[in-house]
């Protein structure tokens, strides 16, 4: 059914599904799909997975929602999950990343101010993507987000990304920062890994200057990466932490996380959100984490992460558009030397999900439960269509 009721904030392809099962899709006319991109970084346990089925079913018949006036069973367990699994102390749910990402920045602003700081300042990173609030665009390094929205919320400072002598300059000039906000591997900006110390040099420069770190994991959180954390691989815990694409599975939520210093800021009346916590989207985050743990899909990531990146490597090395194949775990980035956005719908033609990022960066963020069959798929797919787009542009 095609529509113009909608505003037109997305440019949609062609297709509409029905239904998924694991990593594949069927689309109203009954053709299948792989999805490799998985709703960017959301279905890491696959379409309509039977233990969060069955948890929605079940939490639906008896209680959504009450408020966050009263306490929430599901909430508090799923907080003390959380906090267990990723050495935080303490959670804010609300509904998405940005909303996770606005509660970080207040929670900086709000430290900053609680220290007699009058303009509280974040260092940021260019290239990153925080989301699409006013206040998660202005920190955004990325000038299209930005365009036509301004002015943009101030109180932010550029540096470029995996530059930690850039934060330390800024350490000896700028009087006003009180944190540094990054994403452990930056997503949008086309699966950006930053050298193996960076976030180690950052934890230090923090630490030395009284900073908050925060990290923003809401692509790379959750078992993406190979492991619990993106962080994890660097042996660091940040003071605020965001979660949220993966922790529903396709249900909203967002989790914003605090340690040390960061715990104690935000007091009754600081910050709210009407539905952030409820005991559905709860009650679902709480399967989620149980079923990532149950199968092990920190390590299933590392090893399926490994065999594509090979399979890729093996199919597409020295091929003539081919700059470089990167990626941790299930979040791998293929960066052509030109701009390559048709691939999507090429993609599409012959079965496959995929999406462009950083303008010649195809991601790939297929579900954790991906197989042989699937991993075969992908990389039989995309070294066609690499081959058919590189023949049309010689």
């Amino acid at each position: 059914m095609v529509t113009n009721s909608l505003m037109a904030t997305y440019r949609q392809l062609p297709v509409t599904f029905s239904h998924g099962k694991g990593l594949r899709l069927w689309d109203t006319a009954g053709q299948e799909y792989i999805d490799a991109i998985s709703g960017v970084g959301v279905c890491n346990l696959g379409h309509a997975h039977p233990a969060v089925t069955e948890t929605l079913c079940k939490q639906a018949s008896k209680l959504i929602h009450t408020s966050n006036l009263y306490h929430i069973e599901h909430q508090e367990k799923l907080a003390d999950t959380l906090c267990t699994t990723t050495g935080m102390s303490n959670v804010f749910f609300s509904n998405s990343g940005a909303e996770a990402n606005e509660t970080a920045i207040k929670v900086a602003r709000l430290y900053g101010n609680n220290n007699k700081i009058k303009t509280p300042t974040i260092i940021v990173a260019e290239q990153s993507f925080h989301g699409r609030t006013l206040a998660t665009l202005s920190a955004t390094g990325n000038r299209k987000i930005h365009a036509g929205f301004e002015p943009l919320v101030g109180g932010f400072l550029r540096v470029p990304y995996n530059d930690s002598d850039a934060i330390e300059q800024i350490a000896h000039r700028h009087k006003n920062v009180v944190a540094v906000l990054l994403e452990p591997i930056q997503g949008e900006g086309g699966i950006n890994i930053p050298s193996s110390d960076y976030l180690h040099k950052v934890r230090e420069i923090c630490d030395q200057n009284g900073w908050l770190l925060m990290l923003d994991e809401i692509q790379s959180g959750l078992c993406r990466t190979g492991e619990w954390l993106a962080a994890d691989h660097h042996g660091i815990k940040p003071d605020v932490l965001t979660l949220a694409k993966a922790l529903g599975n396709g249900i909203p939520i967002g989790a914003c996380l605090a340690k040390g210093v960061a715990t104690e800021v935000f007091q009754p009346g600081n910050h709210g959100s009407t539905y952030g916590g409820n005991p559905l989207a709860c009650a679902v985050g709480q399967t989620v984490i149980d079923v990532m743990k149950e199968q092990n899909l920190a390590q299933q990531a590392q090893q399926r992460g490994l065999q594509l990146q090979n399979a890729l490597q093996a199919q597409l090395g020295g091929h003539p558009l081919l700059k470089t194949i990167r990626g941790k775990g299930l979040m791998i980035g293929i960066e052509l030397n030109i701009p390559c956005a048709e691939l999507i719908q090429m993609a599409l033609n012959k079965g496959l999900l995929i999406n462009v990022t950083a303008d010649s960066v195809i991601r790939l963020l297929p579900s954790l439960i991906i197989e042989d069959e699937e991993i075969n798929f992908i990389t039989e797919t995309l070294t066609f269509i690499i081959n058919e787009f590189s023949n049309n542009h010689h």
